[in-house]
């Protein structure tokens, strides 16, 4: 193999990931992958059945938050509920899809607040959080 055909075969090979990152169902999918794996998204957002495991049926429609004990001190803003996040849900209905994108980056709430606990500050890259959403509206 001749330097250019080599010098081709390393720009293939590192311009790969990126050129499938930007298709539709890579997005999507990496989306999934980070709700269910990095921000595990579905262990408050989604209601569990007896046995404990999460309700696919209701996948992230929002869900009472009875998991372990209650912190033993009163928490100023402790949510009892989470909401919906799926397209017809809350938070898609107030906020926007913009609005979930910059609150996944920052933290901050179209009112520039920050969500109550126990909803941790999530920090993730514009391009994840856009792959977030783009996940969370092809659920029904």
């Amino acid at each position: 193999m001749n330097s250019k055909a080599v010098l081709l075969v390393v720009l293939v090979c590192a311009l790969a990931p990126a050129a499938a990152a930007q298709a539709p169902g890579a997005v999507v999918a990496r989306g999934k992958y980070l709700v269910e794996n990095a921000g595990a998204c579905h262990y408050c957002h989604t209601p569990k059945l007896a046995n404990g495991d999460p309700d696919q049926s209701k996948w992230m429609k929002g869900a009472v938050l009875d998991y372990g004990p209650l912190p033993s001190k009163t928490i100023l803003n402790w949510h009892k509920t989470s909401p919906d996040l799926t397209p017809s849900g809350t938070l898609f209905k107030k906020w926007g899809p913009e609005a979930l994108v910059r609150f996944l980056q920052t933290g901050r709430t179209p009112k520039e607040t920050f969500a109550g606990p126990p909803m941790p500050t999530y920090r993730f890259t514009r391009e994840d959080a856009l792959a977030i959403v783009e996940y969370l509206k092809t659920l029904p």
